[in-house]
């Protein structure tokens, strides 16, 4: 079997508080027969690799890492026979899992996209997206344990170490010297014994180079010197600071817990027998559930009765609610606020906009920053550097300078430990969890940290036009028929050719025939002219929406209109022209309003120094007509392939092509543009499509928006580079004190481990930055 046909397999870990964690399971799994494609994602503590059957067993793999000192479980969904000690790792303290374990599955995913196009801007478009793909289903509302870090293995580990500490420091001074320093040996022999014991698993699996081989070196070095004391305290900091980074790894990984967890474990399901509670992961689409006020919706839906406000808050980040009645959809996790709601029920609990969300969020963790690349590869080669510099401290000073032994060996140590590139390491991913955390929860996805990355370097923004800049929403405003046709001809051929169609101008075309009360034609066989319109047969001929433009070069617009269709563009109307067979039938002009916040969005990009433009398939009149009003630059009557060109153009000059421009669209039509630019952005109230076709989405519908975005992941690289400023400048300040003798074994420890707490706290800071706000 191809590797590439190997089933895939999902585990939940527990235990990982900084990415070298992540690092040992990596090379642990990589090494065993079969396995391949290892991916460990640390903040959302998940494990996925590809396994070839009939080699390597799941249970070896849950043991392989259970050695390692990690809890493990298999993803919800999913049952890859489960070792037997995986339910008693954490009473072994030996085992790093922490209290914060949480079983975050990978849903399932189906792929199904429909595509047409149309005439104007946009394809006509219907775009409903599923993957198949063998992961297994979301349970997107885990509760984390409620144990306190004193109820866990490494807290268990401090309280030991501490005890046997202070025992051995009441019996120094109680009894002696003597017996005290054999007091500290036994007890940073207790402390130091779990820790040997993973440094050693990591050893066999081709791992030397870890925080716990350099502590196991370290504590035994101090042994030997004389130095019991020190030894047994740096054992006891070690275990306080291992404590301290699974608490700030656990509230990194709170933003996307209390996602998940916003859906009620619960549903009010109406059947013949009347209304039952039963578990939301139960609903199917079909299901009628009543919401009553205060509660939340339990899965995504549409009203089937009743009008009521609700909170979109935790899924969109939209503050304030947003009035809902028959026929409107609604997200699960939103908070029915006014009058009861009776829901059908369209999506599976795994599928969700909110399941989908917290999804996107975790597998964003998997798209690593070059930032973070870069540190990762750095890492590598610095600790065997680290380790030999502290070896040549040791021992060259005593060989050559004829000093003594026990001060640089005492030296070397505290140099080795000084070393541990934890903080580094952990410095860009903790920032990125925490920046995808807060976007999420404020309606801004961004697939992972080089999207992040690339979103903070991009200098022009190219804007599609109809429901990006406009509400997406167009009105039918004038009717011109041409000599000859009836008005209602005219619009019921129309109708009948857009008939179907998603597309805002169509549906505005469909609601008008309707609103007049005209029938719309019978139509088959409908399909898109990219870039000019679209057809239809209409009683055996072929009826058609173009631009006046094609109509035209077509022959299909006549003479008497041609001065009205530019009246109409000039008043910033959309026109377009209909026909039935060789025969021209008349006009129709629609306008569509820009968004209320589009001028206010474009004024906030100009004044971060980014330049905007607006590219549509419009005519360069109406373009003109929206564009002028909101200070943006317009590039009109352009098809799919012009849109790309125009991308490109834009990013001519950079020095790399497309990394300085950001594309926002709807998804579907603009795919080339949107795959060309920097970062695409799709904008759209949770759609398939906004969530799962571009690099980002914006899930508000506001234009402002795009300038939060981008703010959010300046402030991201912001705080990176703080991170990563903290962390070597620490590693550099006390590397120096280490080797001059100015500082000890237990500040280098605590120095490490206070390195990867204020990076972690830092990171976490991001949490709370409010990227809507132009101050931030």
């Amino acid at each position: 079997m191809s590797e590439s046909a190997a089933p895939r397999l999902f585990w939940t870990v527990t235990g990982m508080d900084c990415a070298s964690c992540s690092t040992k399971i990596t090379r642990a799994l990589s090494r065993l027969p079969g396995v391949s494609d290892v991916r460990v994602a640390m903040m959302s503590e998940r494990l996925s690799l590809s396994l070839t059957p009939g080699t390597t067993t799941p249970a070896e793999i849950e043991e392989a890492v259970i050695r390692l000192g990690f809890g493990i479980t298999p993803a919800s969904g999913q049952d890859p026979t489960p070792a037997p000690e995986i339910q008693s790792c954490c009473d072994n303290p030996s085992c790093g899992s922490g209290a914060d374990g949480q079983d975050h599955g990978h849903p399932h995913e189906h792929s199904h996209t429909h595509e047409h196009g149309h005439a104007h801007e946009h394809s006509h478009g219907h775009g409903h997206s599923h993957d198949h793909s063998p992961a297994p289903a979301h349970t997107p509302a885990q509760t984390p344990a409620d144990r306190r870090w004193f109820q866990t293995a490494k807290g268990r580990l401090v309280l030991l170490t501490g005890a046997l500490l202070a025992a051995a420091w009441g019996l120094e001074t109680v009894i002696g010297q003597d017996l005290g320093r054999w007091a500290f040996t036994a007890a940073c022999l207790i402390g130091v014994a779990p820790v040997a014991r993973r440094a050693w698993e990591a050893l066999r699996t081709g791992n030397p180079f870890t925080i716990e081989s350099l502590m196991a070196v370290a504590a035994a070095g101090a042994l030997v010197i004389g130095a019991a004391e020190e030894a047994a305290l740096v054992v006891f900091l070690f275990a306080v600071g291992e404590v301290l980074e699974g608490v700030a790894a656990s509230k990194a990984r709170n933003g996307i817990r209390a996602l998940a967890a916003l859906v009620p474990k619960t549903a009010l399901l109406l059947t013949a027998d009347g209304p039952r509670d039963v578990p939301a992961a139960s609903l199917r689409p079909g299901a009628v559930v009543l919401v009553r006020p205060g509660e939340r919706i339990p899965a995504d839906g549409t009203v089937q009765d009743g009008t009521s406000g609700v909170d979109e808050s935790p899924v969109t980040g939209e503050s304030i609610p947003r009035t809902r009645t028959v026929g409107d959809a609604v997200f699960a996790g939103s908070i029915n606020t006014e009058a009861a709601l009776t829901v059908t029920v369209t999506r599976d609990a795994d599928d969700t906009t909110l399941a989908r969300i917290v999804r996107l969020v975790e597998e964003a963790e998997e798209a690593r920053a070059p930032t973070e690349r870069f540190i990762d590869r750095f890492s590598r080669w610095y600790m065997p550097v680290i380790v030999l510099a502290a070896l040549l401290v040791a021992v060259v000073p005593p060989l050559v300078g004829g000093q003594m032994w026990e001060t640089w060996i005492y030296r070397g140590l505290a140099l080795l430990l000084i070393g541990c590139p934890c903080a580094l390491v952990i410095s860009v991913p903790a920032s990125i969890a925490s920046a995808l955390s807060a976007g999420a929860r404020r309606g801004l996805l961004m697939k992972g940290g080089a999207v992040i990355e690339a979103a903070a370097a991009i200098r022009h923004v190219a804007f599609d036009k109809t429901g990006t800049l406009t509400l997406g929403r167009p009105q039918v405003t004038d009717a011109f028929p041409a000599p000859g046709v009836a008005a209602a001809t005219l619009l019921a051929v129309a109708a009948g050719v857009e008939a179907g169609s998603n597309h805002p101008l169509a549906q505005a075309i469909t609601r008008k025939a309707a609103a007049d009360g005209v029938a719309a034609r019978p139509a088959t066989a409908a399909r898109a002219l990219p870039g000019k319109g679209v057809d239809a047969q209409i009683d055996g001929q072929t009826a058609m929406v173009l631009s006046p433009r094609f109509a035209e070069e077509s022959g299909l617009l006549p003479p008497s209109l041609r001065s009205q269709t530019d009246a109409l563009e000039a008043e910033g109307k959309t026109v377009v022209a209909v026909s039935h067979g060789n025969t021209p039938l008349g006009l129709l002009a629609l306008r569509d309003e820009p968004r209320p916040d589009a001028a206010e969005a474009i004024r906030q990009l100009r004044a971060m120094g980014i330049g905007a433009t607006m590219l549509t398939g419009d005519n360069r009149r109406t373009a003109t007509a929206i564009a002028a009003p909101l200070g943006v630059a317009v590039r009109a009557e352009m098809l799919p392939e012009d849109k790309l060109t125009a991308i490109r153009t834009l990013s001519a000059g950079q020095t790399a092509a497309g990394q300085a421009v950001m594309m926002i669209g709807d998804g579907i039509n603009d795919a080339p543009a949107l795959k060309q630019a920097a970062v695409g952005v799709a904008m759209g109230s949770g759609t398939d499509v906004a969530l799962e076709t571009a690099d980002a989405a914006i899930l508000r519908d506001r234009v402002t928006d795009i300038p939060a975005l981008i703010r959010l992941a300046r402030l991201t690289i912001g705080n990176i580079r703080q991170n990563v400023a903290l962390a070597l400048g620490l590693k550099a300040v006390f590397l120096v004190t280490s080797v001059l003798g100015l500082t000890g074994l237990w500040i280098a420890i605590l120095a490490d481990t206070g390195a990867t707490v204020l990076v972690t706290l830092n990171a976490l800071r991001l949490l709370r930055a409010t990227p809507d706000r132009a101050d931030g």
